[in-house]
């Protein structure tokens, strides 16, 4: 498997998974001669020049421009199935392409010339190919999916063995910039003690004299992620550990921003 930004700057990774091709996008437009680290007076909109969602605001026709150009990097004729992702727990087969989204937070397909694309802007992507690539999956590893097992749904409807499955993620809020309450935190931990290794206390920086204030946490979305995938027994695991809350000039990021742009997880069968 080939895994790479769609930047000047690519990350390829080679893994023995056979015949599938993955790839991650910025907020960079894939034919730019703009790399984030020569270009330090540049502006960007809240949209930048690359989003790919279409429910943010942005104009649709740049969307759809966008999400075309997207195909000169895929094989030919493969087509990009496109998801309509809501925070859930649902997991679609796909065995044909659909021009209208689909509504899930994760996929699963055998066929080859579809693409599969899950968008984010902090939350974690994820992506999966059996041994010899017959099979791929993606996920949208927000909180709430992540919390309702949805990797765990998704490996279940897998064909092939678990300990065959190989793992990537990709870029997303990091460990010391996402800060959740006892509620999420309480949720994963009800599920499993291990989980108690995914949540630090963030310290108050101010001492204060009103009543006592609810806690908080830095939650690592990559580690529950790892932790969820060994539980199940995929230990084959790797991991673009870029923090799209920090490293503003190539994600966007909605924790930080607000309204903003998504970026798009991409894998498709060669």
């Amino acid at each position: 498997m080939l895994l790479k930004n769609i930047n000047l700057h690519l990350h390829p990774v080679i893994w023995p998974a056979h015949n599938v091709l993955a790839f991650t996008s910025t907020r960079y437009h894939p034919s730019t001669e703009l790399a984030p680290n020569k270009t330090p007076n540049i502006k960007f909109s809240k949209y930048s020049a690359f989003n790919l969602g279409d429910h943010v605001g942005d104009d649709h026709q740049c969307v759809m421009k966008n999400r075309a150009s997207l195909l000169d990097f895929l094989p030919l004729s493969t087509r990009i199935q496109w998801f309509e992702q809501v925070h859930g727990v649902d997991v679609a087969q796909i065995t044909c392409y659909s021009e209208k989204p689909v509504t899930a937070d994760a996929a699963i397909t055998s066929e080859k010339n579809i693409a599969l694309a899950m968008m984010t802007a902090d939350c974690l992507p994820i992506v999966l190919s059996s041994k010899y690539g017959d099979e791929i999956a993606a996920i949208h590893g927000g909180w709430r999916p992540l919390v309702g097992n949805i990797i765990a749904n998704t490996v279940n409807q897998m064909q092939c063995s678990n300990e065959d499955i190989f793992a990537w993620l990709g870029p997303c809020i990091g460990a010391d910039k996402f800060e959740v309450g006892d509620d999420v935190k309480d949720q994963f931990v009800k599920q499993s003690k291990i989980f108690e290794h995914a949540f630090n206390e963030k310290k108050n920086s101010k001492k204060s004299e009103t009543p006592k204030q609810p806690r908080k946490y830095l939650a690592d979305l990559a580690l529950i992620a790892k932790l969820q995938l060994n539980q199940l027994g995929i230990k084959n695991i790797d991991h673009l550990s870029h923090c799209t809350f920090t490293r503003e000039r190539e994600y966007f990021s909605y924790r930080r921003d607000g309204q903003t742009g998504r970026m798009a997880t991409i894998i498709c069968r060669t």
